[in-house]
């Protein structure tokens, strides 16, 4: 063990983390109306329960597993199987190394939130995300940073380019294109007839019509014609 490695590792770890949370969810909650900003918050906080879970479940195993398959990891290294404190991954305690790749493993599913926000529900996005990263995230981690056929090909992925952006671009890619389908299907599907007014937008147009009444009798109180007749 390398003991300048693992303190790196470490702060590496943390950072990601703070990648995530907040900073993820503070720039995704920028881009949604305020309604909605406290629903992205807890999107990424969900995403990032979950996928801590589901890591230490299945996905390290399938990532980084001593599998002799080039296209997935296996499942010998599921609930973290056969690794303790003593066991090292290169130069690092693996249990570090485990944590380290978790982050990317949260962040990475987060990232795809920007393409559906606002669009499905907040179980929808969990499922989604839980999945996804199972059977989308996990194999590709294997493909190049675990030895897979990637790696065998000799590509390397330095900043997680391919794994972590990749695989999040197209996905959110997908996603989108799949929601507008479907919100573009089941608009056909409604009766012709105006679609009904947001209650929010309704409340702004109320506010917006007593600001310019207000506005209204404000001014013909000032006009010169009323303040001959007050002076009379």
């Amino acid at each position: 063990m390398n003991g300048a490695d693992t303190a790196w590792i470490i702060v590496s770890t943390a950072l990601v983390l703070f990648m995530t949370l907040p900073g993820l969810a503070l720039f995704y909650g920028g881009l949604v109306r305020a309604r909605n900003v406290l629903s992205v918050f807890m999107q990424c906080y969900a995403i990032a329960c979950l996928m801590s879970v589901l890591w230490f479940m299945f996905g390290y195993s399938i990532a980084f597993g001593g599998g002799s398959s080039s296209l997935w990891g296996g499942f010998d290294k599921v609930f973290l199987s056969g690794i303790t404190t003593d066991t090292l991954s290169g130069t690092l305690p693996e249990i570090l190394f485990f944590a380290f790749q978790m982050t990317f493993a949260i962040i990475t599913p987060a990232l795809i939130v920007g393409a559906y926000v606002e669009r499905i529900g907040f179980g929808l996005v969990l499922l989604f995300s839980g999945l996804w990263m199972l059977v989308c995230y996990a194999p590709v981690v294997h493909w190049v940073w675990g030895g897979g056929w990637m790696a065998e090909w000799g590509i390397k992925d330095f900043a997680g380019g391919i794994v972590v952006h990749t695989t999040a671009g197209f996905s959110a890619l997908a996603a989108v294109s799949s929601s507008a389908e479907t919100s573009s299907s089941s608009n056909m599907s409604v009766a012709s007839g105006p679609l009904p007014d947001d209650p929010y937008d309704i409340s702004q147009k109320r506010e917006r019509k007593r600001g310019r009444e207000s506005f209204e009798l404000l001014n013909q109180a000032r006009s010169p014609h009323n303040l001959r007749k007050r002076q009379r």
